[in-house]
């Protein structure tokens, strides 16, 4: 079927749209910014390495939003993701806003030389080979994978692949309200 070229613009505009709205990811779980009382609360108890070996205890951050990020060096959705990390952690931690980067790599050493051309500025913590212990917690976790938790503990969102830093805002300033 022959098109006038408005008609061609609209269609091709329409399917990069539909195609847009197909790369989103898979499974989005939020309250728009707001936290359900029935939310299930994080197990804060967990404890990893970080860049410099030293032990850290998620429940250092008790009290403090937490965006909590599983991610890995080789995967490209994370490192799409990191430069808007950054952003939220400086425009936000003075309100209580913690980023906190848990690396699936099997490598020390590649992490922490990507942390450093990528500039991150939030804790990075090493969670390779300890997927047995974090299943029970947070199920499965495709990279990326991204919680926020409240101030409180509650587990108000998680967001499974690529996920746009505004959601990610509009989320975080709503529980540091």
């Amino acid at each position: 079927m022959w098109q006038t070229p408005k008609a061609a613009v609209r269609t091709s505009v329409a399917l990069a749209l539909l195609c847009g709205a197909a790369s989103q990811p898979a499974r989005s779980e939020t309250a728009a910014g707001v936290c359900s009382a029935r939310a299930k609360a994080a197990n804060l108890r967990f404890t990893f390495n970080d860049l410099e070996g030293k032990s850290v205890s998620l429940s250092n951050y008790k009290g403090k939003v937490i965006l909590l990020d599983f991610w890995a060096t080789w995967c490209p959705p994370c490192r799409k993701e990191i430069p808007g990390f950054i952003a939220l952690y400086n425009k936000y931690k003075s309100q209580g806003l913690v980023v906190i980067g848990v690396s699936m790599d099997e490598e020390p050493s590649d992490v922490k030389k990507f942390a450093a051309q990528m500039k991150m500025n939030y804790p990075i913590l090493l969670g390779a080979g300890r997927e047995e212990d974090l299943k029970p917690v947070f199920g499965e976790l495709p990279l990326p994978t991204s919680f926020v938790i409240a101030r409180d503990g509650r587990i108000c969102g998680r967001h499974d692949g690529l996920t746009a830093k505004e959601l990610l805002e509009r989320d975080i300033a709503g529980l540091l309200q």
